[in-house]
């Protein structure tokens, strides 16, 4: 009789799977390079027909199994095999034995096993809930559930059976009160099926019944309502749960920060992005602080554009002084940010805009300059915010005006191209400030007449243009997890399956509107006017690895415009269905939709469609949208972390690179490069040691075959042109922006820099970030390193055409694009790196006493404090890492932001 069921660890019975022994077997083998197919089913075959003959009608354990696997493989004379076999059964029980300390749990569930050390370690630190002692009294499991559980709430508010969009029903609303009063005694009293509601569950559901009942929309009471989920008449949405459920815990898609922690908890905020405005009189400018204090207190990140205020030593009419412009008052916002660790989890997220035109952009440009050892204005991303008069201006050799705010009138002229040099050059030194389009978010804005104006302010890590007050929640999915594989082997995407699951989380995120906690009654108010979501994606690189794809190629571009277009067309879709159902988004009469305009470029480039966008549109004017916005490409630090994934749409790093734990140090790889490496029997200590003293990348290895060198690169092997490329072609779909990091060598110009500006301005993106390496902080070791020297980037020959094409498009950009300067690598060499007029240079201060002497990750502890190295030098090192395990982990540029590789902290609150 044959063994049908196994016994687990954990003591749960699950059925028997065969298949489960095959690839515990085929593992083995690749380990020790055997590939032989023929072999490895005649193994199996003995394995089973050995367990069916030991334990006929019985239950094994899987340890009971695994003996057996371990005893047949040295019977067919596979000892190599063997040993690989029994060392990863080690390696597995040491996994598991770390998982229960990190877990704080005695036995662990399927859940926990999903997910890797790394992953683990990252929800422990900042997502699983914890008692006043500081001990863990959440699992993943239980984490999940909470986010899953909230996200369905709305579907029972929204049912037909109590739901009426067009009604005008009366309901007394003294119940509800009574009930949002008393919220804490109903804390697990009702259920979905099987998911219990906890009293802020509880709590978002009665509010949600409040606002659509004053809106007359609920059909029945509250306590008609409450008496229906009791009876059960809303058990059915337990699926929707369960589905949510199981693409969290699949890693097929994670919400942004601020959701995984705060859902179904007290603090109940689940957005990630805000612009809080900030007008030219002092009541607005406390008040600006004030809401900035009250968001990052919850967890959020803040954009404001400093633009209305008066310039320094203006006229101040009340006390006839000077006043002390914008610059001054982004200290007075730090200083706020400065003292609010955000929901317990982490500092204040800033970004500072100042358009080009204000009298004090120069002052501005340069806020910055004195970061290193003393900490200025280090809870800001800053940002020069240019409109097309300035680019004209450039274009012509003419001066540019700049502009008093309070009065309208012109202050002084400027030469443009030695703003734009002085620009160019304290983002080649400093990584800061970056530059935001407003043009390019501006032109093909859908909600500026309904809002009165445009979008001039945009979240921390710039991926998310809003109007003031405005918010958005962002989630992202993992596009590794589409990559599957037909019956011979050969990899592909499943763009059905894709599509699905797109659908699934912008329902996810417009749910979540309607359920989130807002900071701010205005930001209640205004994130309800157009009810912006925000899906994005990550694992990019991952999926490009896995499709053999490689990043800086023509395939690789169209991969990633197919991709974004899939998302922002199926988004649409779900917004379409929801606002026939649940109503459009209330400013949608207002807007553009109507006509038939979308803020999409790809839309109006017919050429380039994959999906019938006719249809989608005459869909949209017929029945209206929900959301106002629906794409974006974030920042996914830890979250891509707990995904297991690549970071958003960025290459990977590094493939390989040194670790150091508790136990001692090892190579950290990336998976997909790990599967190939033991594919092609190339797997070993002194392989992964080259590659990790090769800065992480298998470029001019000659152990390494051509073909992988090709597909499997790291972000420094991606030419900055090609960089520029990538964000451009994902910026065509999306309805908003994208976070990317434009990574540069150490011996770019900053002619380059001036070249990649115009360039992105050219192609369409929204703004940019370049990042020179080796200018966030004193000393770069974020790879073993220095040993050789690194393969220089080339531009893949797509990037070569299109930068000629834009270039012949426009001659004047030849005056800062040499062409074949940038091509054979000489672009600005022969030039002080200085712009006239700049008498300093911070990009290679090293401080008196250096605080590690090696790489981070495996230094000895340092003796820290020296003001705690000027607060890490502001903030060039992880404070997370450092304030936990008092190490110095260096941060590294990633999607626009500095982000720790261990923890995944990030200076963006998204991520």
């Amino acid at each position: 009789m044959a063994v049908e069921k196994v016994m687990k660890r954990d003591g749960r019975i699950v059925p028997f799977d065969r298949e489960r022994i095959r690839w515990a077997i085929k593992r083995a083998m690749l380990e020790v390079g055997v590939h032989d197919d023929k072999l490895l089913n005649r193994v199996v075959r003995r394995v089973v027909r050995r367990i069916n003959e030991l334990y006929d009608g019985q239950v094994p354990h899987i340890e009971n199994i695994q003996d057996i696997v371990e005893l047949e493989l040295m019977r067919a004379g596979l000892f190599e095999v063997a040993k690989a076999y029994i060392l990863y059964r080690k390696k597995k029980a040491e996994i598991r034995e770390e998982k229960k300390k990190i877990l704080n749990k005695d036995r662990l569930d399927e859940i926990d096993k999903r997910f890797s050390l790394n992953a683990l370690r990252v929800l422990a630190s900042r997502y699983l809930i914890r008692n006043e002692k500081g001990e863990i009294i959440e699992s993943p499991r239980e984490l999940f559930e909470r986010v899953a559980t909230l996200a369905v709430i709305p579907d029972l508010l929204y049912d037909e059976r109590v739901y009426d969009k067009n009604g005008k029903h009366e309901q007394d609303l003294s119940r509800v009160k009574y009930y949002l009063e008393h919220f804490e005694e109903f804390d697990g009293r009702y259920s979905i099926g099987r998911f219990k509601l906890n009293k802020y569950h509880f709590e978002r559901l009665v509010n949600l019944y409040r606002e659509l009942a004053e809106k007359g929309r609920m059909k029945v009471s509250i306590d008609e309502f409450l008496g229906m989920l009791e009876n059960g008449a809303f058990d059915d949405y337990e699926s929707e749960v369960e589905e949510y459920f199981r693409l969290m815990t699949g890693q097929v898609f994670m919400p942004n920060t601020p959701a995984l922690i705060n859902s179904g908890r007290p603090l109940g905020m689940l957005s990630a992005c805000f612009v809080v405005p900030i007008e030219d009189d002092m009541e607005s400018i406390m008040k600006a602080a004030h809401d900035v204090a009250m968001i990052q207190k919850s967890g959020g990140g803040t954009g404001l554009n400093f633009s209305k205020l008066r310039p320094e030593g203006d006229f101040v009419g009340s006390t006839a002084g000077a006043a002390s412009g914008p610059v001054s008052f982004m200290h007075l916002i730090d200083a706020v940010s400065d003292v609010i660790k955000q929901g317990g989890v982490r500092r204040g997220a800033n970004m500072g805009i100042l358009e080009v035109w204000h009298p004090d952009i120069e002052k501005f440009i340069h806020a910055k300059e004195k970061n290193i050892g003393t900490n200025v204005l280090s809870n800001f991303n800053i940002s020069v915010g240019i409109w097309e008069d300035f680019w004209e201006a450039l274009r012509d050799g003419k001066r540019y005006p700049l502009v008093n705010p309070r009065t309208g009138e012109k202050v002084k002229e400027i030469d443009p191209k030695s703003l734009f040099e002085e620009l160019a050059f304290m983002a080649w030194s400093k990584a800061d400030p970056g530059v935001i389009f407003f043009d390019v978010i501006n032109r093909r804005n859908v909600l500026e007449p309904a809002k009165g104006g445009p979008i001039r302010a945009t979240n921390p890590c710039g991926e998310e243009p809003l109007y003031e007050y405005e918010s958005c929640n962002l989630a992202s999915i993992n596009l590794a997890k589409f990559v599957k594989y037909d019956d011979e082997g050969k990899p592909y995407f499943d763009w059905d399956e894709y599509a699905y699951v797109i659908q699934k989380v912008a329902k996810y995120l417009d749910n979540a509107i309607d359920v989130n906690r807002f900071p701010l009654p205005e930001i209640d108010y205004n994130t309800k006017l157009t009810r912006r979501i925000g899906v994005g994606m990550m694992g990019l690189a991952d999926a490009l690895f896995k499709l053999g794809i490689p990043y800086n190629s023509e395939e690789g571009f169209a991969f990633m415009r197919k991709a974004t277009e899939y998302l922002t067309f199926y988004a649409y879709k779900y917004s379409v269905e929801a606002a026939k159902k649940r109503g459009t988004f209330p400013l949608y009469e207002k807007s553009r939709y109507k006509d038939g305009e979308l803020p999409v470029e790809g839309f109006y480039h017919r050429e380039i469609w994959n999906l019938p966008w006719d249809e989608l549109v005459e869909e949209i004017k017929k029945h209206g949208v929900r959301n106002g916005m629906v794409t974006t490409c974030p920042p996914t630090g830890s979250v891509s972390m707990i995904a297991d994934t690549s970071s958003g749409i960025e290459p990977i790093f590094a493939l390989v690179y040194k670790k150091s734990v508790t136990v001692g140090e090892f190579y950290y790889v990336d998976p997909v490069f790990e599967a190939e490496l033991k594919k092609r029997g190339l797997w070993s200590d002194e392989i992964l040691k080259k590659i990790s003293d090769n800065y992480g990348s298998v470029q001019g290895l000659e152990e390494i075959p051509e073909d992988m060198q090709r597909v499997f690169v790291t972000s420094m092997d991606v030419h900055w042109l090609d960089h520029i490329l990538a964000q451009a072609n994902i910026q065509l779909w999306l309805t908003d922006s994208a976070s990317k990091t434009i990574n540069m060598p150490n011996d770019a110009t900053v002619e380059d820099v001036k070249a990649a500006y115009l360039l992105a301005y050219k192609l369409g993106c929204k703004g940019i970030t370049v990042y020179r390496d080796g200018s966030l902080s004193v000393q770069v070791y974020s790879v073993e390193g220095e040993k050789r020297k690194r393969v220089p980037a080339k531009p893949s020959r797509y990037a070569v055409e299109k930068l000629k094409a834009v270039v012949e498009a426009e001659p004047w950009l030849a005056k800062f694009i040499n062409v074949e300067a940038i091509l054979n690598g000489t672009n600005g060499k022969g030039k002080a790196a200085l712009p006239s007029g700049l008498t300093f240079s911070v990009a290679h201060i090293t401080p008196a006493k250096p605080p590690v002497r090696e790489h981070p990750h495996h230094a000895e502890k340092p003796e820290i404090p020296e003001e705690k190295i000027k607060e890490l030098l502001g903030v060039a090192y992880c404070p997370v890492c450092y304030e936990r395990d008092g190490e110095l982990v260096e941060l590294r540029m990633e999607s626009g932001c500095a982000t720790c590789p261990r923890c995944g902290w990030s200076k963006c609150v998204i991520s």
